[in-house]
């Protein structure tokens, strides 16, 4: 059912922690309901806003870094393509910026 999605550490990973965010944030609305505020974001938002914004940044930052990493290969002449790792920490971060600030 799968076989045409390249199920590798990192993605796995990165699909683990949105479903363990999304359980997370409806612990925690159930808890703590949720305030309009703002931040750095240009509108009012809640913080299912703020994380619906940053996954689809963090997404977002994924695919870009898919796309780019054959030519970071060539520009700083590496052996290999760039590891994924290193888009899963900056779209995190990313996620993380924006829930706290945006």
């Amino acid at each position: 059912m799968f076989e045409w999605m390249a199920w590798t550490t990192p993605v796995a990973v990165f699909f683990s922690c949105i479903a363990l965010m999304l359980f997370g944030m409806t612990l925690w609305e159930i808890k703590s309901p949720t305030v309009m505020r703002r931040g750095f974001l240009p509108i009012a938002t809640t913080r299912g806003d703020r994380l619906f914004i940053g996954l689809l940044s963090a997404a977002y930052i994924n695919l870009i870094f898919v796309g780019v990493s054959g030519r970071l290969m060539e520009w700083m002449a590496l052996e290999a393509e760039p590891s994924i790792w290193i888009s899963f920490v900056i779209s995190m971060a990313a996620l993380a910026l924006i829930m706290r600030k945006g």
